[in-house]
């Protein structure tokens, strides 16, 4: 989730008086009719879209008859703005673990309880800081086959740079990147929350030479394994599946997969809460929610969905019966206190 600069100024009387006049004179008359209500949603924009606006989007108005428009990309630093300015862009938008643990910490969503989404429509463990759990991707392991034929299995055997020769990639990302350092350093997934940061960075120490670019964009990931400029990589599994897909010699294992949760959450303050929350519930319905993920190689975070998809599917989810327990799920509330001082850490040890 990339960290943005950006800034919501709030408008002028002048501009706001003639952005209603311009809507009113654009606005067609009917008599009676009560104008349609509109639900303003922050995106990534893309294929994620794309897959929202069918699955999620379309079918939400046609259940509701509230309409939904789109903001993209997402923006934390838009999500604080217009909580601080009290001027929405936007009244729901998607967050990954670290956003989540920042976006409660300065209290921007809005509060969740039982009265906005009944628990009865949700799972054991959905709620965290005031999201709700939606789909996960994995950060996995991949390599080039024509390079390495046994590929590694662990991140042990990643740091391993005499059994598993060759340049290497990891994710400019310190919450994922300190969780592949503990477990190369033998810390069992079970037990990686909250970091040991001086074990996580003294295990970075010993891979550092051997990482050739800390990649930032989920396209340069693809083309640093698609190119051949490294032969081993740590990414994103949805990205590492459209090259598999592909038929490119590239393979991956969700063994000790590290798995980052999109959580739905409302800005706190929209006047729009209402229906943004009647919207979450809407998004995370078992067979919605797992046509979404199937659209774009997600793991959807509610069990039943699993139901009525393929064994051969399923395999491909991070978060299945089968790949889960292999894996580590990135903890918002334990790391939530951590990510001011690792972020720091970790860009002072990247430039050092």
């Amino acid at each position: 989730m990339a960290r943005e600069a950006m800034s919501l100024s709030r408008p002028t009387r002048r501009h706001v008086v003639s952005a209603v006049a311009a809507g009113a004179l654009a606005m067609p008359f009917v008599r009676g009719a009560r104008a349609a209500e509109v639900l303003y949603v922050n995106t990534w924009g893309g294929p994620w879209e794309e897959a929202a606006r069918a699955i999620l989007f379309n079918p939400f108005t046609e259940a509701t008859g509230i309409e939904i428009r789109t903001i993209a990309p997402v923006s934390f630093a838009k999500l604080a703005a217009q909580v601080r300015t009290n001027v929405y862009e936007f009244d729901v938008t998607t967050l990954g673990v670290a956003e989540l643990g920042r976006a409660n910490q300065a209290n921007l969503i809005d509060k969740y309880d039982e009265s906005k989404i009944a628990p009865s429509s949700l799972w054991p463990g959905a709620v965290t800081l005031n999201g709700v759990s939606s789909h996960a991707f994995a950060n996995i392991i991949a390599w080039r086959k024509d390079k390495l034929a046994d590929g590694p299995q662990t991140w042990a055997d990643f740091w391993d740079t005499r059994k598993y020769p060759g340049p290497r990639s990891l994710q400019n990302y310190p919450a994922r990147v300190l969780a592949f350092a503990l477990m190369a350093d033998g810390v069992e997934p079970a037990k990686l929350f909250p970091y040991d940061l001086d074990r996580a960075f003294k295990s970075l120490d010993r891979i550092k030479k051997d990482v050739r670019i800390w990649w930032s964009q989920s396209p340069q990931s693809q083309q640093l394994l698609r190119d051949g400029e490294v032969s081993l990589i740590g990414m994103w599994n949805t990205s590492a599946q459209v090259m598999i897909d592909q038929k490119l010699p590239i393979a991956l294992t969700f063994n000790q997969a590290v798995i980052d949760v999109a959580a739905w959450v409302v800005a706190r303050g929209t006047p729009r809460a209402k229906n943004a929350w009647r919207f979450i519930e809407f998004a995370v319905a078992p067979e919605r929610l797992a046509q979404f993920a199937l659209r774009n190689n997600y793991g959807p975070m509610n069990p039943a969905s699993f139901k009525g998809l393929s064994a051969d599917v399923v395999s491909r989810m991070p978060t299945s019966p089968e790949n889960l327990p292999k894996a580590a799920i990135l903890d918002a509330e334990k790391l939530a206190p951590q990510l001011a001082a690792m972020a720091k850490r970790f860009e002072q040890w990247l430039s050092s």
